[in-house]
């Protein structure tokens, strides 16, 4: 068919436009749909919470960072690798035969303590070791008999140790955090669920890291740049569920965090520390701006 030339762009608009038509069409009544993309982002709104203040990079930032007050530390699932804090130079290294899954550190006494679990096997096993900064020795400190689920993060309130174990994918509401009395492991005083609204924000996956900042606990996703503030139950709460305070953004995505020792923060939040685990970096956070009321 001979076209003159004014009229060409006019019936090259109108073959695109049929064509786009024609696929729109193909994709509703034959052609199956694109699948779609995971989730990227947390689906609760965030205030402000922490900005990046540095990055170390290090092949160890795996599971999750943690700090003292000379030296920065990154946990893979086998190792724990010690950083000069100034210079960021790796120091040292700790690991051990048994080690198959550490995850959160959390520094008491001078020592720090390490959730580790045999995930993603079963039946759970569940148990804690310790590591001593200079000693290059990751020792076996406590082994839990009946874990409820895989240990990923192990913290201290009030002479008591406060243990989350972790389900994923459809079982992931079974997650829970457990109260342990008298500064050992042998009594189990109470056993929280999460909050159905982060349960469902977990993308299948669960509660990474957490730490107690004062009456409220922080917890972190597996891979979204968020932490969940959450309390007890009150007495008009369900008693076997924490709440949900707010959700706030935090520059690492996901995975085990801590309390940055090595810092003093002037207002009400913590530094901390954590891990990018996409780019092998330790991240140090610095408090942001609070949200307006």
């Amino acid at each position: 068919m001979l076209v003159a030339p004014g009229h060409r762009l006019v019936l090259l608009l109108l073959l695109a436009v049929s064509s786009c038509g024609l696929a729109n069409c193909q994709t509703k009544i034959g052609r199956a749909a694109e699948p779609q993309l995971p989730v990227a982002e947390t689906a609760i709104v965030r205030c402000n919470g922490w900005t990046t203040s540095r990055r170390i990079a290090t092949p160890y930032a795996t599971q999750a960072g943690a700090a003292d007050a000379d030296h920065l530390y990154a946990i893979s699932s086998t190792v724990v690798a010690r950083l000069d804090r100034r210079t960021s130079r790796l120091l040292d290294t700790a690991s051990s035969p048994t080690a198959q899954h550490l995850n959160s550190g959390f520094f008491h006494d001078g020592r720090m303590y390490l959730a580790h679990s045999n995930y993603p096997a079963t039946p759970h096993a569940s148990d804690i070791r310790v590591y001593t900064p200079g000693q290059n020795r990751l020792q076996l400190f406590h082994t839990f008999p009946e874990p409820p689920g895989s240990l990923v993060w192990c913290i201290r309130r009030q002479g008591n140790w406060w243990c989350c174990f972790a389900h994923y994918g459809s079982d992931n509401h079974q997650t829970c955090l457990v109260e342990y009395a008298d500064g050992g492991f042998d009594h189990e005083l109470r056993r929280f669920l999460f909050p159905l609204e982060v349960i469902a924000d977990f993308d299948g996956m669960s509660a990474s890291g957490g730490i107690w900042d004062g009456d409220t606990l922080l917890a972190s996703h597996h891979h979204f740049p968020v932490l969940y503030r959450l309390r007890l139950p009150g007495p008009a709460d369900p008693p076997d569920r924490l709440v949900l305070v707010e959700t706030l953004h935090c520059p690492f995505p996901g995975q085990g965090f801590a309390i940055d020792l090595g810092r003093t923060s002037s207002g009400r939040r913590p530094y901390l520390v954590g891990i990018d685990r996409p780019s092998r970096a330790v991240v140090l956070a610095k408090p942001d701006h609070y949200c307006p009321p």
